[in-house]
């Protein structure tokens, strides 16, 4: 029997991953590995199969040894541990097969693999394995087509401790009718979206159920009314097994912001368990929507949609998280002020702040390259790397950036409990969406999430749980799980300050150090003398950063050795000396 091991490579820190937030609960992943789970249900039954989620458990050495193939599916922030499975898996012995979004597009930049399945695979898995086992399996498998996925099998959660995550996840639909420049869900799923049948997501649910999971269920749609005819004949379905199983799984998921639009569809949502969606809000700026296609973000008759359209689904019941990017086309500096206004006036707790990155594939990438405006940059595992030549001053964006999020997760929390307020205010309660908490339960939670903010977070969180307490006492378990939330974004925002910080302090540090060893009148000594006070100050700003604030991927340590061996090289060359 071949033994196939499933790698999930390690996800950094992000605002989506919620990491500090889980840790108070115990909890160890946001979401499972949903794509390798589909995969392995597409095995045939003579493979023995396991699953190393790294955001969970690490990759043993005993897991290579067991294993005599190893497949991976990444998504672009994975890339940096990606490499290090790929690395290990080469020195075992191990063939690697590699899939999933980011070896779709970057399949050429990624050695090491000795199989590439790329784009969906539901009809060309069977014969990779095919060829696998007859030796003759070439080095790129591509789907020709897009797949259709009524015959994609129920995922293999079985094969996962559901405890070690917050929330499970499943998939209606692929596709996007729209076609926004940025945006790579079209290049790789299309623009036609294809759905799963009511049966087939009711069939998802009762595994799920049978399984013993109760709690969030996130539908990882890209957009879940991108066909809203297959969508309003899901819903009733759905809605009626959450009825009649008392409404085990609270349902999240993503769509576009025309969702207001259509109150059938919003009540549809609401009934079958809906009380969070995701919306790609981006920017109230219209004329950098326009540049960006993606013109339903706007309209002519409304110089307030978007904060309407917000509006209008918190108080069917759903609360709206949103994204947002900064560095788009047709930004001025007033983009930054606006963002901030937009948010907290909304009510958008959840609002996490990108900088703009041209993903390779997409219409803006091609379109920037065109324009000489691409820069030679990695993306994907810092927050505040620019990829392209932005139309703002890079330091404006920089510093802009800087002080968006800062203002809304700022050290108090103050902004970001407004926040939660204003979305209460306008969030309209339904029964079946509010899970009560016992007092007990949450004076715990109250405990735990006291323990964790600082001493400047817990004036404004007593305050905003006092005020829930007493005006909308039901929302109080939505309160905390915002709280926690709210600790986590204030978290990576200093996390990912703090060390683009240190890597801009070396970059200046080595420049002054270059311009003085210009001058050929310093005797070795001063320039010996020179290079030890810099390594010092390097080693004493890179042990200011706070232990909490590193994580494996920041490329901190990374810096600092590159850092030491060009200052190093530099002080070297002896036609610096006398």
């Amino acid at each position: 029997m071949t033994k196939a091991l499933l790698v999930y490579p390690a996800q950094p820190p992000t605002y989506w991953g919620g990491n500090y937030a889980l840790e108070m609960v115990d909890i160890k992943s946001a979401f499972p590995p949903l794509g390798l789970l589909t995969i392995a249900a597409m095995f045939p039954p003579e493979y023995e199969l396991r699953v190393v989620d790294m955001n969970v458990a690490p990759l043993t050495d005993s897991d290579l040894e067991w294993a005599d193939l190893v497949f991976t599916s990444t998504m672009i922030v994975q890339r940096v541990s990606l490499q290090t499975v790929i690395e290990r898996c080469n020195r075992a012995g191990v063939p690697v097969i590699a899939g999933g979004p980011h070896p779709t597009t970057f399949h050429d930049e990624i050695p090491g693999v000795d199989h590439f399945v790329l784009d969906e695979v539901e009809e060309i898995f069977p014969g990779f394995l095919h060829d696998l086992e007859n030796g003759t399996a070439g080095a790129i498998y591509r789907e020709p087509r897009k797949p259709d996925v009524t015959l994609t099998p129920v995922p293999r959660f079985d094969l996962i401790d559901l405890d070690n995550y917050y929330s499970m996840g499943l998939q209606f639909s692929r596709g996007c009718p729209f076609n926004c420049e940025f945006c790579d869900i079209t290049k790789l799923y299309g623009r036609v979206p294809r759905t799963k049948s009511p049966a087939q997501l009711v069939t998802e649910f009762e595994a799920l159920y049978r399984l013993g999971w109760r709690g969030p269920l996130f539908l990882v749609d890209d957009n879940f009314i991108g066909n809203k005819r297959e969508a309003m004949e899901l819903l009733p379905v759905i809605a009626e097994w959450q009825k009649a199983h008392g409404y085990p799984f609270s349902l999240t998921t993503e769509a576009s912001v025309n969702l207001a639009h259509l109150d059938g569809l919003m009540d549809a949502m609401v009934a079958s368990g809906f009380d969070t969606v995701f919306l790609g809000i981006e920017t109230p700026n219209p004329k950098a929507l326009i540049k960006t296609k993606k013109q339903q973000n706007t309209s002519r008759s409304d110089e307030n949609f978007l904060f309407n359209a917000v509006r209008k689904i918190q108080r069917k019941g759903i609360q709206v998280q949103g994204g947002f990017i900064l560095g788009l086309d047709s930004d001025d500096e007033t983009v930054f002020d606006a963002q901030i206004e937009f948010i907290q006036r909304a009510g958008i707790p959840v609002a996490p702040i990108y900088l703009l990155t041209a993903l390779r594939g997409t219409d803006m990438y091609e379109r920037l390259q065109s324009e000489n405006r691409l820069l030679d940059a990695a993306i994907g595992t810092t927050a505040m790397t620019l990829n392209f030549k932005p139309e703002l001053d890079p330091e404006v964006l920089l510093d802009g950036f800087r002080r968006v999020t800062a203002t809304l997760y700022d050290a108090t929390l103050e902004n970001y409990f407004q926040r939660c307020l204003n979305l209460f205010e306008h969030l309209e309660p339904v029964p079946h969406l509010l899970k009560p908490m016992g007092r007990n339960a949450v004076v715990v939670a109250t405990m735990r999430l006291r323990r964790e903010l600082s001493k400047e977070q817990i004036p404004a969180f007593s305050r905003f749980i006092a005020r829930v307490s007493r005006d909308s006492p039901r929302l109080l378990p939505l309160a905390l799980r915002l709280a926690g939330l709210g600790y986590h974004f204030e978290k990576i925002t200093r996390q990912q300050v703090a060390i683009h910080d240190f890597k801009v302090f070396l970059e200046a540090e080595l420049d002054l150090f270059r311009e003085a060893a210009l001058d050929r009148t310093e005797r070795s000594e001063t320039i010996r003398d020179r290079l030890q006070a810099l390594f010092a100050r390097a080693e004493r700003r890179y042990r200011e950063i706070p232990g909490d604030l590193r994580h494996d991927e920041d490329g901190v340590d990374f810096a600092l050795e590159s850092f030491r061996s060009s200052v190093s090289a530099q002080a070297e060359r002896p036609s610096r000396f006398r």
